[in-house]
């Protein structure tokens, strides 16, 4: 969204008028900056990824265009108040995504010659578009260094489909830090026990009426129907879960209590597709999966 023109005015400041053209200078020399070493051959990787990136986030052009506007008539202009706040809220953004992009772009570079046409493919680059619309609605560093992560290594690795990375992204998108750190528990230490996994994170065990218990349900409940992580289950020669029998139940006095949300005996793991999303998310790069192609 542009900023308004009729609303009362205002007279930018110098530190404003600093501000809004640092910002245009900052978007504007992405692609110079991690041009710098091999110049022709990271212009020519780089160029479209970038532009993806950059067209996903609507505010981006009313920066720019706001930043040449002043700039074109020589700062004689006289920008209103509301203009001048819409600029401010975008400058650290503005900062975080400029150094987004070298990062990644650096990173890209160093993958190799061998992923200029994936970086170049229509595919690639609407998982780019999608990735950096996400990324423009997250509100942490550790959503936004998961992004990072993905796109870097869907570039490097076809270990997954395009399909599957998709759905990767929307996790992102969905899930929050809570969740995050309840698959790094499983992932870190497979066989946990919700107690085991609570007991990792956060220590003492709470009453099971109160509203942590009520997260901690909820939270497992989600991983679980969503496919990210499973109850550990045996398994036959050629990978199919073996059933299990109902244990004999002598007769006698039921329960007098629910199933604790912090049960000890049910081990979790994650599913074979949440092993996947922690090497694309989670890692900095995503070692190579044994058999597959170099060229991939």
């Amino acid at each position: 969204m542009r900023p308004g023109k009729y609303i009362i005015g205002g007279v930018m400041t110098q530190d404003d008028q600093n501000s809004l053209n640092h910002d245009a200078e900052i978007v504007e020399s992405i692609c110079a900056e991690i041009s710098k070493a091999e110049p022709s051959r990271r212009s020519r990787i780089l160029e479209k990824f970038i532009l993806a990136a950059l067209s996903s986030i609507p505010w981006v052009g009313g920066v720019l265009s706001a930043a040449e506007t002043y700039r074109s008539e020589g700062g004689a202009n006289r920008l209103t108040h509301l203009q001048t706040e819409w600029l401010k809220e975008h400058q650290k953004k503005i900062n975080l995504l400029g150094q987004t992009l070298q990062d990644i772009g650096n990173r890209l570079c160093n993958l190799g010659d061998e992923i200029e046409e994936r970086i170049q493919s229509e595919e690639y680059l609407a998982l780019v578009r999608k990735a950096f619309r996400i990324w423009d609605e997250s509100d942490t560093e550790e959503k936004r260094r998961l992004l990072s992560n993905v796109i870097t290594n869907a570039a490097g690795t076809r270990a997954c489909s395009d399909d599957v990375i998709r759905l990767f992204l929307d996790w992102i998108r969905l899930y929050n830090e809570v969740h995050f750190a309840v698959i790094k528990e499983i992932f870190q230490n497979p066989g946990s026990t919700r107690f085991d996994i609570w007991s990792g994170l956060y220590g003492d065990i709470p009453r099971e009426d109160s509203s942590a218990a009520d997260l901690y349900k909820f939270l497992i409940r989600e991983l679980s129907t969503g496919g990210v992580v499973r109850q550990e289950r045996d398994v036959n020669a050629v990978g199919q879960f073996v059933r299990k029998r109902a244990p004999h139940v002598r007769r006698g006095a039921a329960p007098t209590t629910l199933e604790s949300a912090f049960e000890d005996s049910k081990p979790y793991l994650l599913t074979a597709i949440g092993k996947e999303f922690v090497h694309y998310t989670m890692n900095e790069l995503v070692p190579r999966i044994a058999g597959e192609s170099e060229t991939q």
